[in-house]
Protein backbone atom coordinates (compact mmCIF):
# COMPACT_ATOMS: atom_id res chain seq x y z
CA UNK A 1 0.00 0.00 0.00
CA UNK A 2 1.38 3.53 -0.81
CA UNK A 3 0.59 7.13 -0.09
CA UNK A 4 -0.56 8.71 -3.59
CA UNK A 5 -1.81 12.08 -4.83
CA UNK A 6 -4.06 12.61 -7.55
CA UNK A 7 -3.94 16.46 -8.96
CA UNK A 8 -6.95 17.39 -11.78
CA UNK A 9 -8.64 13.76 -10.15
CA UNK A 10 -12.14 15.52 -11.05
CA UNK A 11 -10.94 15.30 -14.74
CA UNK A 12 -11.63 12.42 -17.41
CA UNK A 13 -7.75 10.78 -16.38
CA UNK A 14 -7.83 11.93 -13.10
CA UNK A 15 -11.04 10.12 -12.02
CA UNK A 16 -10.15 6.80 -13.89
CA UNK A 17 -6.28 6.75 -12.41
CA UNK A 18 -8.07 7.50 -8.73
CA UNK A 19 -10.81 4.80 -9.63
CA UNK A 20 -7.91 2.55 -9.94
CA UNK A 21 -5.49 3.19 -7.24
CA UNK A 22 -8.82 3.27 -4.83
CA UNK A 23 -9.35 0.08 -6.31
CA UNK A 24 -5.86 -1.50 -5.17
CA UNK A 25 -6.13 0.06 -1.94
CA UNK A 26 -3.73 2.72 -2.15
CA UNK A 27 -4.03 5.24 0.56
CA UNK A 28 -5.55 7.83 -1.98
CA UNK A 29 -5.17 11.73 -1.87
CA UNK A 30 -6.52 14.23 -4.34
CA UNK A 31 -6.03 17.62 -5.07
CA UNK A 32 -8.64 19.64 -6.43
CA UNK A 33 -10.22 23.29 -6.89
CA UNK A 34 -12.59 24.77 -5.06
CA UNK A 35 -15.55 24.71 -8.06
CA UNK A 36 -14.77 21.41 -9.11
CA UNK A 37 -17.73 19.15 -9.94
CA UNK A 38 -17.21 15.70 -8.16
CA UNK A 39 -19.50 13.60 -8.92
CA UNK A 40 -16.72 11.80 -11.01
CA UNK A 41 -15.17 10.57 -7.66
CA UNK A 42 -18.74 9.76 -5.74
CA UNK A 43 -17.37 5.96 -4.14
CA UNK A 44 -14.38 6.46 -3.80
CA UNK A 45 -12.01 7.22 -0.28
CA UNK A 46 -9.65 9.51 -1.00
CA UNK A 47 -8.47 12.66 1.73
CA UNK A 48 -8.75 16.16 -0.48
CA UNK A 49 -7.13 19.24 -0.58
CA UNK A 50 -8.95 21.76 -2.41
CA UNK A 51 -7.38 24.93 -3.48
CA UNK A 52 -5.09 26.23 -6.53
CA UNK A 53 -2.34 24.39 -7.88
CA UNK A 54 -0.54 27.31 -7.57
CA UNK A 55 -0.61 26.93 -3.81
CA UNK A 56 2.82 25.99 -2.61
CA UNK A 57 2.16 25.73 1.15
CA UNK A 58 -1.46 23.89 0.41
CA UNK A 59 1.13 21.07 -2.74
CA UNK A 60 3.43 20.68 0.42
CA UNK A 61 0.49 19.57 3.18
CA UNK A 62 -0.92 17.13 0.08
CA UNK A 63 2.61 15.85 -0.82
CA UNK A 64 3.94 15.61 2.55
CA UNK A 65 4.68 11.51 3.50
CA UNK A 66 3.72 10.65 -0.30
CA UNK A 67 5.14 7.90 -2.02
CA UNK A 68 3.72 9.17 -5.60
CA UNK A 69 2.54 12.12 -7.18
CA UNK A 70 0.33 11.74 -10.39
CA UNK A 71 -0.02 15.12 -12.02
CA UNK A 72 -2.78 15.23 -14.07
CA UNK A 73 -4.54 18.86 -13.47
CA UNK A 74 -3.96 20.77 -16.66
CA UNK A 75 -6.10 23.54 -18.46
CA UNK A 76 -7.06 21.89 -21.79
CA UNK A 77 -8.42 24.76 -24.53
CA UNK A 78 -7.69 26.05 -27.73
CA UNK A 79 -8.94 29.34 -27.25
CA UNK A 80 -6.69 32.17 -27.19
CA UNK A 81 -9.14 34.06 -24.32
CA UNK A 82 -7.64 31.68 -21.78
CA UNK A 83 -3.90 31.58 -22.78
CA UNK A 84 -3.20 33.64 -20.33
CA UNK A 85 -5.00 31.36 -17.09
CA UNK A 86 -3.13 27.88 -19.19
CA UNK A 87 0.22 29.36 -19.00
CA UNK A 88 -0.14 30.09 -15.06
CA UNK A 89 -2.04 26.50 -14.78
CA UNK A 90 -0.05 24.39 -17.01
CA UNK A 91 3.53 25.80 -16.61
CA UNK A 92 2.98 27.31 -12.98
CA UNK A 93 1.49 24.52 -11.62
CA UNK A 94 3.56 21.75 -13.20
CA UNK A 95 6.67 24.04 -11.53
CA UNK A 96 4.78 24.27 -8.19
CA UNK A 97 4.49 20.63 -8.23
CA UNK A 98 7.83 19.20 -8.65
CA UNK A 99 9.36 21.94 -6.03
CA UNK A 100 6.57 20.84 -3.24
CA UNK A 101 7.80 16.96 -4.55
CA UNK A 102 11.48 18.10 -4.32
CA UNK A 103 10.55 19.58 -0.83
CA UNK A 104 9.10 16.89 0.91
CA UNK A 105 10.90 13.85 -0.72
CA UNK A 106 8.05 12.16 -2.97
CA UNK A 107 9.98 9.20 -4.76
CA UNK A 108 8.51 9.66 -7.89
CA UNK A 109 6.34 11.86 -10.06
CA UNK A 110 4.29 11.35 -12.89
CA UNK A 111 3.40 13.74 -15.46
CA UNK A 112 0.53 14.05 -17.79
CA UNK A 113 2.02 15.85 -20.78
CA UNK A 114 0.62 15.50 -24.54
CA UNK A 115 1.63 14.61 -28.03
CA UNK A 116 1.58 18.32 -28.69
CA UNK A 117 5.46 18.59 -27.45
CA UNK A 118 6.23 15.99 -29.98
CA UNK A 119 7.29 17.10 -33.87
CA UNK A 120 5.85 16.09 -36.81
CA UNK A 121 7.41 12.94 -38.03
CA UNK A 122 8.27 12.68 -42.09
CA UNK A 123 5.52 11.72 -44.69
CA UNK A 124 5.31 7.39 -44.43
CA UNK A 125 6.97 7.29 -40.63
CA UNK A 126 5.33 7.89 -37.10
CA UNK A 127 6.42 10.26 -34.92
CA UNK A 128 7.87 8.77 -31.57
CA UNK A 129 9.86 10.14 -27.97
CA UNK A 130 12.46 11.26 -30.33
CA UNK A 131 11.24 13.26 -33.30
CA UNK A 132 12.09 16.83 -32.48
CA UNK A 133 9.83 19.57 -31.76
CA UNK A 134 10.08 22.81 -33.50
CA UNK A 135 9.52 25.34 -30.60
CA UNK A 136 8.66 28.37 -32.94
CA UNK A 137 5.67 26.38 -33.91
CA UNK A 138 4.52 26.52 -30.78
CA UNK A 139 1.86 28.35 -28.77
CA UNK A 140 -1.30 28.12 -26.89
CA UNK A 141 -1.83 24.84 -25.15
CA UNK A 142 0.88 23.28 -27.09
CA UNK A 143 3.21 25.76 -25.53
CA UNK A 144 2.39 25.83 -22.38
CA UNK A 145 2.68 21.70 -22.22
CA UNK A 146 6.43 22.05 -23.79
CA UNK A 147 7.30 24.53 -20.92
CA UNK A 148 5.70 22.06 -18.31
CA UNK A 149 7.37 19.33 -19.50
CA UNK A 150 10.63 21.85 -19.41
CA UNK A 151 9.84 22.23 -15.61
CA UNK A 152 9.79 18.20 -14.75
CA UNK A 153 12.96 18.34 -16.81
CA UNK A 154 14.38 20.93 -14.27
CA UNK A 155 13.68 18.96 -11.26
CA UNK A 156 15.02 16.00 -12.61
CA UNK A 157 18.05 17.45 -13.01
CA UNK A 158 17.44 18.26 -9.30
CA UNK A 159 17.36 14.90 -8.08
CA UNK A 160 13.54 14.35 -8.69
CA UNK A 161 12.47 10.36 -10.18
CA UNK A 162 9.85 12.08 -12.45
CA UNK A 163 8.49 10.66 -16.13
CA UNK A 164 6.79 11.83 -18.69
CA UNK A 165 3.77 10.77 -20.63
CA UNK A 166 2.49 12.01 -23.98
CA UNK A 167 -1.17 10.82 -24.28
CA UNK A 168 -2.63 11.36 -27.68
CA UNK A 169 -6.52 12.66 -27.93
CA UNK A 170 -8.04 10.94 -25.02
CA UNK A 171 -11.45 9.26 -25.01
CA UNK A 172 -13.37 7.57 -22.48
CA UNK A 173 -16.04 7.81 -19.54
CA UNK A 174 -15.99 10.83 -16.79
CA UNK A 175 -14.76 13.33 -20.11
CA UNK A 176 -17.85 15.66 -18.99
CA UNK A 177 -16.09 18.62 -20.47
CA UNK A 178 -16.12 16.57 -23.97
CA UNK A 179 -12.48 17.64 -24.77
CA UNK A 180 -11.65 14.23 -26.29
CA UNK A 181 -15.26 13.38 -26.39
CA UNK A 182 -16.36 16.31 -28.63
CA UNK A 183 -15.36 13.94 -31.13
CA UNK A 184 -18.27 11.91 -30.90
CA UNK A 185 -20.52 14.63 -30.01
CA UNK A 186 -20.05 16.03 -33.57
CA UNK A 187 -20.97 12.84 -35.11
CA UNK A 188 -23.80 12.18 -33.21
CA UNK A 189 -25.39 15.82 -33.73
CA UNK A 190 -23.81 15.63 -37.06
CA UNK A 191 -22.16 19.12 -36.88
CA UNK A 192 -19.30 18.27 -39.51
CA UNK A 193 -21.12 16.28 -41.88
CA UNK A 194 -17.94 16.02 -44.44
CA UNK A 195 -14.95 14.21 -43.17
CA UNK A 196 -11.37 16.29 -43.10
CA UNK A 197 -8.16 15.48 -44.46
CA UNK A 198 -5.19 13.52 -42.72
CA UNK A 199 -5.75 11.80 -39.60
CA UNK A 200 -4.97 11.40 -36.43
CA UNK A 201 -4.69 9.12 -32.73
CA UNK A 202 -7.33 8.41 -29.97
CA UNK A 203 -6.30 6.58 -26.73
CA UNK A 204 -9.06 5.21 -24.32
CA UNK A 205 -8.64 7.42 -20.61
CA UNK A 206 -8.53 3.90 -18.52
CA UNK A 207 -5.15 3.11 -20.97
CA UNK A 208 -4.29 6.58 -20.13
CA UNK A 209 -4.36 5.70 -15.66
CA UNK A 210 -3.26 2.35 -16.45
CA UNK A 211 0.00 4.00 -18.01
CA UNK A 212 0.74 6.29 -15.35
CA UNK A 213 0.85 3.50 -12.90
CA UNK A 214 3.44 1.42 -15.01
CA UNK A 215 5.34 4.41 -15.48
CA UNK A 216 5.45 4.71 -12.17
CA UNK A 217 6.50 1.26 -11.33
CA UNK A 218 8.57 0.95 -14.32
CA UNK A 219 9.17 3.98 -15.87
CA UNK A 220 12.81 5.68 -16.42
CA UNK A 221 13.53 9.12 -14.93
CA UNK A 222 13.52 11.77 -17.31
CA UNK A 223 11.93 9.48 -20.18
CA UNK A 224 8.88 10.42 -22.14
CA UNK A 225 6.13 7.90 -23.46
CA UNK A 226 3.78 7.99 -25.95
CA UNK A 227 0.46 6.58 -25.28
CA UNK A 228 -1.40 6.22 -28.34
CA UNK A 229 -3.83 3.79 -29.69
CA UNK A 230 -4.45 3.11 -33.44
CA UNK A 231 -3.34 5.66 -36.40
CA UNK A 232 -6.17 5.99 -38.69
CA UNK A 233 -7.20 8.98 -41.12
CA UNK A 234 -10.48 11.14 -39.77
CA UNK A 235 -12.35 9.77 -42.48
CA UNK A 236 -11.73 6.44 -40.92
CA UNK A 237 -12.21 7.74 -37.18
CA UNK A 238 -15.67 9.75 -38.26
CA UNK A 239 -17.01 6.51 -40.15
CA UNK A 240 -16.85 3.92 -37.88
CA UNK A 241 -17.63 6.17 -34.69
CA UNK A 242 -20.53 7.18 -36.42
CA UNK A 243 -21.44 3.29 -37.25
CA UNK A 244 -20.75 2.34 -33.73
CA UNK A 245 -23.07 4.95 -32.46
CA UNK A 246 -25.85 5.00 -34.90
CA UNK A 247 -24.87 8.58 -36.46
CA UNK A 248 -25.08 9.30 -40.20
CA UNK A 249 -22.07 8.77 -42.13
CA UNK A 250 -20.00 12.10 -43.64
CA UNK A 251 -20.43 12.45 -47.02
CA UNK A 252 -17.45 13.51 -47.97
CA UNK A 253 -14.19 15.15 -47.35
CA UNK A 254 -13.76 18.90 -47.12
CA UNK A 255 -10.47 20.90 -48.81
CA UNK A 256 -7.58 21.74 -46.25
CA UNK A 257 -8.05 25.62 -46.94
CA UNK A 258 -11.48 25.47 -46.07
CA UNK A 259 -11.41 23.36 -42.74
CA UNK A 260 -8.85 26.31 -41.75
CA UNK A 261 -10.86 28.86 -42.47
CA UNK A 262 -13.78 27.59 -40.99
CA UNK A 263 -11.39 27.22 -37.51
CA UNK A 264 -10.71 31.01 -37.87
CA UNK A 265 -14.15 31.74 -38.13
CA UNK A 266 -15.25 29.30 -34.64
CA UNK A 267 -12.31 30.66 -32.82
CA UNK A 268 -13.28 34.51 -33.72
CA UNK A 269 -16.76 33.40 -32.44
CA UNK A 270 -15.95 31.87 -29.66
CA UNK A 271 -13.77 34.68 -28.27
CA UNK A 272 -16.32 37.14 -28.77
CA UNK A 273 -19.21 35.17 -27.24
CA UNK A 274 -17.44 32.79 -24.85
CA UNK A 275 -19.18 29.76 -26.39
CA UNK A 276 -17.14 26.50 -26.74
CA UNK A 277 -16.94 25.28 -30.07
CA UNK A 278 -15.55 22.71 -32.17
CA UNK A 279 -12.91 23.61 -34.21
CA UNK A 280 -10.02 26.54 -34.06
CA UNK A 281 -7.06 27.78 -35.26
CA UNK A 282 -4.81 25.62 -33.26
CA UNK A 283 -6.99 22.66 -33.89
CA UNK A 284 -7.55 23.28 -37.66
CA UNK A 285 -3.80 23.93 -38.67
CA UNK A 286 -3.20 20.37 -38.32
CA UNK A 287 -5.96 19.50 -40.88
CA UNK A 288 -4.50 17.58 -43.84
CA UNK A 289 -1.42 15.62 -42.36
CA UNK A 290 -1.74 12.42 -40.54
CA UNK A 291 -0.66 13.00 -36.92
CA UNK A 292 0.25 9.58 -35.77
CA UNK A 293 2.80 8.15 -33.08
CA UNK A 294 4.61 4.95 -32.81
CA UNK A 295 3.57 3.70 -29.02
CA UNK A 296 6.81 0.96 -29.79
CA UNK A 297 8.67 2.72 -26.40
CA UNK A 298 5.52 2.61 -23.90
CA UNK A 299 4.84 -1.12 -24.88
CA UNK A 300 8.28 -2.28 -24.67
CA UNK A 301 9.57 -0.47 -21.13
CA UNK A 302 6.07 -0.37 -19.89
CA UNK A 303 4.17 -3.40 -20.85
CA UNK A 304 1.45 -0.52 -22.56
CA UNK A 305 -0.94 -2.91 -23.95
CA UNK A 306 -3.46 -0.16 -25.95
CA UNK A 307 -7.26 -0.95 -25.74
CA UNK A 308 -9.25 -1.18 -29.67
CA UNK A 309 -10.75 2.07 -31.22
CA UNK A 310 -14.25 0.49 -31.02
CA UNK A 311 -14.06 -0.71 -27.50
CA UNK A 312 -12.77 3.07 -26.84
CA UNK A 313 -16.07 4.63 -28.24
CA UNK A 314 -18.17 2.44 -27.18
CA UNK A 315 -17.08 2.69 -23.76
CA UNK A 316 -17.39 6.89 -24.04
CA UNK A 317 -20.86 6.69 -26.03
CA UNK A 318 -22.41 4.32 -23.13
CA UNK A 319 -21.19 6.50 -20.49
CA UNK A 320 -22.56 9.75 -21.81
CA UNK A 321 -25.66 7.89 -22.71
CA UNK A 322 -26.51 6.51 -19.25
CA UNK A 323 -25.63 9.53 -17.57
CA UNK A 324 -27.51 11.95 -19.83
CA UNK A 325 -24.79 14.18 -21.47
CA UNK A 326 -26.32 13.44 -25.01
CA UNK A 327 -29.47 15.20 -25.43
Amino acid sequence: MQTVLVTGATGCVGSALALMLHARGDRLRILRRETSDTRMLEGIAAEQFVGDICDNALLERATDGCDVVFHTAALVSFSRSVQDEQLRVNVQGTRCVAEACLARGVRTLIHTSSVTTIGRAKPGALADEDTPLDRDLAHGYKLSKVLAEDEILRAVREGLRAVILNPSVIVGERDARFHGGQLIRTVRRGWLPFAIEGGMNVVYSGDVARGMILAAERGRTGERYILAGKNQTHRQIFSRTAELIGARQPIGTLPSSWVRALGAVMEGISDLSGARLPLGRDLAGLVGENIWFSTAKAERELGFAPTSFDQTILAAYNWYRRNGYLK
